[in-house]
C-alpha cells in the first residue's frame, strides 16, 4: 500500500486524552500524535494496508512499534518465519514516535548495583553480559538505517545535586570493578567545560555506551526491512478480542479475524486491561512530556555550551532527559500528568519548560516548536518481561522497560522472535525471562481489572514524594 493510501487510513483524530489503564483500546487509524519526529520523518514507507478479511497466519505480531516491528523482523531473518503484524493505527503509532530517541545500555529502571543486591554477582554478571549483547543488537540495527541520524560518543548522567555524586561515584566504581565499563567521574567544571553548561549540574557519570536516534525514521527502517522478507504489517486493524480453541489463537479485528497458531504482544505503555488475561494490570502505564525548540542559534549554542549531541539524563526519580538533536534543536522530556483525562492540562507541559529554564536561563522564552505526551510502561520490579507466561500456551509478550526501551526493545523482540520459534537459549534462565509480570505493586491499591485506576492514588502520593525528596537540597 502507497504512502498516500495509507494516510487515508489515518483519517480519525488523535485522542490526546486516550488513557490505557481505563480505555480497552486506542481507538482504530487514529492520526499520530504531534511529535517532531512525525513531523520530520517524511514519508512513511507502505505497508499492507488493513485487514479486510478472515486471513490465516503463522504468527501474529500485536502492535508495531519498536519491539513488533523487530520480533517481526528476525522471526523472519534468523528463523525463517513470516509474521503479520496487526497495528491498531499507524505503524510506531504509540511509544516508538513519541519517545526521547535515547538508547542506552540498559533494559529497565534499576542499576547494575541494584541488580546484584536483588540477584546476586553471579547473575548480574550474567544479566550484564545478556544486556550489552542487546546493546550490539540495537547498534547493528542503527547501522542498518543512517537515516534515523544516530548521534553516539556515550550517555552523560548528571547529577542535579551534590548529594547525588556519592550515588554516582558509587554506580560508577560497580560499573567499572565489578562489570568492566570505562565510566568516569566528571566534576561540576569538567561537565561544564567539556559537555554542556548545564546549571543545575553539580558534576555527572559518563557511560561509554549511549547513542541518540531519530525513532520514527528507525522504525520505519525497521519496517522497510521487515516487509523485504515477507513480514506483513497490517495498521487501524486493533485487536478487539481474542480466543484460544484447540491451541489455535482467533485475533478479531474490524475487518476480519486473523487465525494464528502463535501470538506475541508487543503493546508496550498502550497495553489495555482486556486484551489478554496474561497482562491484566500487569503494567502500570506512566505519561512522559517531551518537547522540541526551535533550533538554537549560535550565540545560544554558546551561552548554554553545548559542546556534545550525546544523550543525557539526570539524577532525579522523575528524571529529565535531553539533547542537542543533528539540527541544533533541544529536546527534553519528563513525568507528566496522572491521568490521560489531565494529560492537556498546561500545568504539565509548564512544569517541563521550567526545566528548560532552570537548565538553561539562557534559553528562557525560546519558543517550542513540538510538544507531545506518551505512555511508558512500567513493570512491578522496573525490569522488563519478555516472556511465554504459559508453557501450554503459544502467547508470549515483551514489555516494561520503563522508559529504556528505544535500545533495548530491540533486542527484546529478538529474544521473543526465538521464544516463538521454540529456540531453547542459555540465557533463558535469566530473571527477565523466567518470571512472569506480576502486579505492580508499588501502585497496588487492588489487583482487581475493574479497580486498576485506584492504583493511581498511590501514583499520586508517590509523585508528590519524588518530588520533595529530587528537589530537597
Amino acid at each position: 500500500m502507497n504512502a498516500e493510501t495509507k494516510m487515508e487510513n489515518l483519517l480519525n483524530p488523535y485522542d490526546p486524552h486516550y488513557d490505557p489503564l481505563v480505555d480497552r483500546n486506542p481507538g482504530q487509524g487514529r492520526q499520530y500524535a504531534p511529535t517532531y519526529w512525525v513531523a520530520s520523518a517524511g514519508t512513511p514507507p507502505e505497508d499492507d494496508g488493513p485487514i479486510q478479511a478472515d486471513v490465516e497466519a503463522d504468527v501474529v505480531i500485536v502492535g508495531s512499534g519498536f519491539t513488533g516491528l523487530s520480533a517481526a523482523l528476525f522471526l523472519a531473518r534468523e528463523h525463517g518465519i513470516k509474521a503479520t503484524v496487526l497495528e491498531a493505527n499507524g505503524t510506531a503509532w504509540g511509544c516508538t514516535s513519541r519517545n526521547g530517541g535515547q538508547g542506552q545500555n540498559a533494559s529497565g529502571r534499576l542499576y547494575r548495583s541494584q541488580w546484584i543486591e536483588r540477584w546476586g554477582k553471579e547473575t548480574a554478571l550474567r544479566l550484564d553480559a545478556e544486556i550489552r549483547e542487546g546493546f550490539e543488537t540495537f547498534k547493528s540495527l542503527v547501522a542498518e538505517v543512517p537515516a534515523c541520524e544516530p548521534q553516539g560518543g556515550g550517555h552523560l548522567y548528571i547529577a542535579h545535586k551534590e548529594s547525588k555524586m556519592d550515588f554516582l561515584r558509587n554506580e560508577a566504581r560497580v560499573m567499572h570493578d565489578v562489570f568492566g565499563y570505562d565510566t568516569k567521574m566528571l566534576s561540576k567544571g569538567d561537565v561544564k567545560e567539556q559537555y554542556v553548561d548545564d546549571a543545575e549540574s553539580f558534576g555527572a557519570m559518563h557511560e561509554p555506551d549511549g547513542i541518540g536516534v531519530h525513532p520514527l525514521k528507525l522504525a520505519f527502517g525497521y519496517l522497510r526491512m521487515a516487509r523485504e522478507l515477507g513480514v506483513k504489517v497490517h495498521p487501524a486493524s486493533p485487536v478487539l478480542d481474542m480466543e484460544t480453541r484447540n491451541g489455535v489463537h482467533y485475533l478479531r479485528t474490524p475487518g476480519g479475524v486473523v487465525k494464528a497458531r502463535a501470538v506475541g504482544f508487543a503493546t508496550g505503555g498502550y497495553t489495555s486491561n482486556g486484551m489478554h488475561r496474561s497482562l491484566d494490570s500487569k503494567i502500570m502505564p506512566i505519561l512522559s512530556n517531551s518537547l522540541v525548540t526551535r533550533p538554537l542559534t549560535p550565540e545560544e549554542i554558546k551561552a548554554t555550551n553545548f559542546l556534545t549531541n550525546e544523550v543525557i539524563t539526570d539524577t532525579r526519580t522523575l528524571r529529565f532527559y535531553y539533547r542537542l538533536l543533528p539540527d541544533n534543536r533541544l529536546q527534553m522530556g519528563s513525568r507528566s500528568s496522572i491521568t490521560g483525562a489531565d494529560a492537556s492540562n498546561p500545568k504539565h507541559m509548564a512544569m517541563l519548560v521550567d526545566g528548560l529554564h532552570r537548565k538553561f536561563p539562557a534559553l528562557k522564552g525560546i519558543q517550542i516548536d513540538y510538544s507531545w505526551w506518551g505512555w511508558v510502561d512500567v513493570s512491578h520490579d522496573m525490569m522488563p518481561r519478555i516472556m511465554q507466561p504459559n508453557a501450554s500456551e503459544s502467547v508470549f509478550y515483551a514489555v516494561g522497560y520503563g522508559g529504556n526501551g528505544v535500545s533495548f526493545s530491540a533486542h527484546a523482540g529478538r529474544r521473543m522472535a526465538a521464544r516463538i520459534a521454540g529456540k531453547q537459549l542459555s540465557m533463558l534462565d535469566l530473571p527477565i525471562y523466567n518470571s512472569e509480570l506480576e502486579y505492580p505493586n508499588v501502585f497496588n491499591v487492588v489487583r482487581s481489572r475493574a479497580f486498576a485506576p485506584f492504583r493511581r492514588f498511590g501514583q499520586r502520593f508517590l509523585y508528590h514524594w519524588y518530588h520533595h525528596q529530587d528537589e530537597k537540597k
